[in-house]
């Protein structure tokens, strides 16, 4: 991997990271356990449109780990990265079939895919189909929270396409 290449990656991960640390900061939404926002996902979306499967990988890993070392929250890490690994593999094979200017489409599913992947660990974990019961609530804010993140990335990405030039 090039320097320049490997500076991006890492970048992306560091703006991802600070995302993360900053959202962990806001009060809870609702007293539903799992429902948030998502915004360092803005990166994950916007790499998976622009960079190979496995340079996104290496973001979202890197900052799933440092994201549980740094919020002290390492007892989680399973849970994330369950969501996060469904997700962008769903996202990773969604991108073949939704172009750009659908790309906020491509995230709903991922939010989708993730809440769907940190539930089944939970029930996986717990041993008990009673760890999905927020299930239902999930999906719905995790497609409102997926919309959001998706309409950042997308607004992103054709802003860095158009800087680049190759809109």
């Amino acid at each position: 991997m090039k320097a320049k290449k490997l500076a991006e990656l890492a970048m992306l991960t560091a703006v991802a990271l600070i995302i993360f640390i900053v959202e962990l900061q806001f009060p809870n939404l609702t007293p539903i356990q799992g429902v948030k926002l998502g915004l360092a996902n803005i990166i994950t979306v916007y790499a998976v449109y622009k960079y190979t499967a496995k340079e996104v990988f290496l973001i979202v890993v890197t900052r799933v780990i440092l994201g549980a070392l740094f919020s002290s929250h390492i007892s989680v890490i399973l849970y994330s990265m369950a969501g996060a690994m469904t997700c962008l593999a769903g996202m990773l094979l969604l991108k073949r079939v939704i172009p750009l200017k659908y790309l906020w489409l491509c995230s709903i599913l991922g939010a989708v895919l993730h809440n769907t992947g940190q539930t089944v660990m939970a029930v996986i974990l717990m041993r008990s189909v009673a760890a999905a019961a927020n299930y239902p609530i999930l999906i719905v804010t995790g497609c409102i929270a997926g919309l959001f993140t998706g309409i950042c990335a997308q607004t992103v990405l054709k802003r860095d396409l158009r800087n680049t030039g190759k809109s």
